[in-house]
This record gives C-alpha cells, structure tokens and sequence, in this order.
C-alpha cells in the first residue's frame, strides 16, 4: 500500500470569503459541514490549488482573491509524508492576475520553477457536483476530465497540453488572418503533430491503465465497472501504428487540411476534438443514456479506481477532495465509499450541509463546522 500523504496545516490569505484562516488538519477523512454558501467548496478550492491548473472551479485569479482585499491571495500548506515535512505556498500579488504563468509556488521556502513542481510532493484528485453532468455535457468536459485523471499520474502532460494549445492558436491566426507562409505553417504543424501524438498517447495509456483497475472492481458492486474507450483518429491510430508514423500522418492531415480550416476558421483535426466514451457495463448501455444516479456511482466508481491507480502509479496516496458527495448517495452507497477511502489510506475531505450524513465516521474522521469564514470542531454527528 502507498504510504499516505496529508495535508496537517492550511493556511489562506484574502481567498474567497476567507481573509485569514489557519486550520490544523489530521489524516484520513476530514468533513466540512455547514450552510450553503458558508466556504466548504472554497476550502476544496484552496486544496485544489496545491496541483497545477485553475483549481476545481477553473476560475480567474481575480474572481478567486477576496473581494475587499489587494487582489491578491495566498496559500499554504504544511504537507506530512514519507520524505518528512514539506512546506508549500502558492498565490498571487495584487493586481497580478496573469494566466498559469502569473501563480507563484515555493517549495521549503525556495522558488519552483512551475506549479508542475507541486507534483513531485502530492497528487490532487476532486469531485464536484459540476461533474455530475459529465457525461451528458460537451467534450470538452470529458477531455478535461480525462486530462487531469492524466496529469496525476504523468506530471509531463500539463505542459504537452500548453505547448499544442499554444501551437494551435497559432495556427489558427494564420488561418483567420489568410496568411499563405508555407514556412510557418510547416512549422507550427511540425510542433502539433509532435504534441498531438504525445497527448494521445498519454490519453491511450490512462485509458489502457484505468480500464485495468476498474476490472478488479466487485461484479456486483455499490460502484458499477464501466467500460472506457477513446473517440479520436489520432488515438486510435497510436493503437496500431509507431508513434514517429502517426506524427508524419497528422503533419500531412494539417498540411492538406489548410483551406478546409480557413474556411472554417480553425482547425478540425487533432487530439482537442477527441471524446472520452463511458458505458454503464452491468447495463451495456452508453453512460449518457442512464440515469441520474447511475451516472454518479459510475462516475465515482472512475474517480476512485483512479486514486487507486495514482496511488500504485506515483507511490503516494493522492488527496481526495468531495464536494457534496454524500447527498446524493443512499446509505448503502455512502457506507462503501467510507469503507474504499479507508482501504485507499488517503486523505479524503468531504464536504455537506449535514453532518449527520458522515455519522458512520465518528470516532473515524475529523469533523470541522464551517460557518463563513471561520472554521471550527463540529459537535457531534
């Protein structure tokens, strides 16, 4: 078993509703309860941004720092782990409301060269109530998904994914701008064949790898197995064929595909049109298909075979975060999840505006009451 990581200190600056707030924190399962609108997601928040990326929100830095304050906001965490102690902090200055580039981290007090570096000390994994509507929603959602299941285990992909992107807006100005630079054309496909492969090659293997821990999943279990699969010509080509082939196939797509793009005003191959495809497996129907709470358990049926898999992947239990996730689950379901966050040993904060729904957990988790911008012990469930 891996050994755990958590989170034993937390301390946020002019976040959200919180203009300073340090808490003490214990492994294992921690619960959140209080109103609606009281600061349990924004606690998740803050614990999301100790991983690359916007957090679990996705949202601009000054739509995340403390109405009334600089404009700016600080985070830090106190992390325990096999390697010891270690010390993270990670915001913005006032008035600094750049893109990924803007956030700052320090590591044991020394400046890291990108948030990727967080990566190295923790995984963060989350679910949302956002996400219940994965699989009815865009693609986009489900690639975004399937990118930060990805980027837990393959701390590379973050940065594959900024370079394509990168490349593509490129590409695209010249489309909308009628450029006929052969030269850089050339160039700026060349860049997103290299990293439209590697991204769906990490994709591939995820996928490969995840479909291989939901396999040890119970038959017949609270969770339901589903059976995952990729949509896309360039994952599918990586199946079959070298990836220095599908690179030189995908240049040449780009290449002869250039008026077809202008006309549309932007490009329409390549890994950012791809889908995550997800069956409900005991019912052999598509995942879009069923229904509501079905959706749900199989989508944390992914999330924790997921942490498992991180957890055997990168040799540290990865932290959990759960919004609202016992409201929608019966007492059955609820009792299972408690019982696999046990066996997974991590980390694991829930939040709810009852805390009566984590009763089964006296005695087993630490319970904190949230009532804005203050957090305290909760009396008991």
């Amino acid at each position: 078993m891996p050994a755990q990581n958590h989170i034993s200190k937390l301390k946020l600056t002019n976040f959200r509703n919180y203009a300073a707030l340090t808490i003490d924190l214990a492994p294992g399962a921690v619960v959140f309860s209080g109103d609606n609108g009281a600061g349990k997601t924004n606690l998740l928040e803050a614990i999301s941004f100790l991983t690359p990326g916007r957090g679990l929100r996705r949202a601009p830095y000054a739509d995340v720092a403390r109405e009334g304050g600089d404009g700016g906001f600080a985070l830090h965490a106190r992390l325990d782990g096999p390697d010891g102690q270690v010390e993270i902090g990670t915001g913005i200055s006032g008035g600094d409301t750049a893109g990924e580039g803007g956030r700052r981290v320090r590591i044991n007090g020394a400046s890291a060269r990108s948030t990727e570096d967080m990566l190295e000390w923790l995984r963060v994994v989350w679910l949302t109530p956002a996400m219940d509507a994965l699989f009815t929603g865009p693609a986009a959602d489900r690639r975004r998904f399937l990118d930060r299941l990805v980027l837990a285990i393959d701390p590379g992909h973050g940065q594959r994914a900024i370079d394509y992107e990168k490349a593509m807006r490129g590409r695209n100005r010249l489309l909308t701008e009628s450029s006929r630079d052969d030269r850089w054309f050339d160039a700026i496909e060349t860049q997103m064949a290299e990293t439209g492969v590697a991204i769906a090659a990490a994709r591939a293997e995820m996928v490969r790898l995840l479909a291989a821990m939901i396999d040890r999943l119970p038959d017949t279990g609270p969770f339901p197995q589903a059976d995952i699969g990729l949509s896309g010509e360039l994952e599918a080509e990586i199946a079959v064929a070298p990836a220095v082939d599908v690179e030189e196939r995908f240049r040449r797509t780009l290449a002869e595909g250039r008026e077809r793009d202008r006309a549309a005003g932007r490009t329409l191959d390549g890994p950012h049109r791809s889908d995550l495809v997800v069956r409900h497996r005991p019912k052999a129907m598509p995942a879009e298909l069923c229904s509501t709470g079905e959706q749900k358990a199989l989508l944390v049926g992914i999330v924790l075979s997921h942490a498992r898999l991180t957890g055997e992947m990168s040799g540290m239990t990865p932290i959990l975060l759960l919004d609202e996730i016992a409201a929608h689950l019966d007492s059955g379901r609820r009792a299972a999840l408690f019982s696999i966050l046990e066996e997974l040993n991590c980390q694991a904060f829930m939040t709810g505006t009852d805390a009566a729904l984590f009763s089964s957990l006296q005695g087993r988790a630490q319970f904190l009451t949230v009532d804005h911008g203050t957090v305290g012990p909760t009396e008991d469930p």
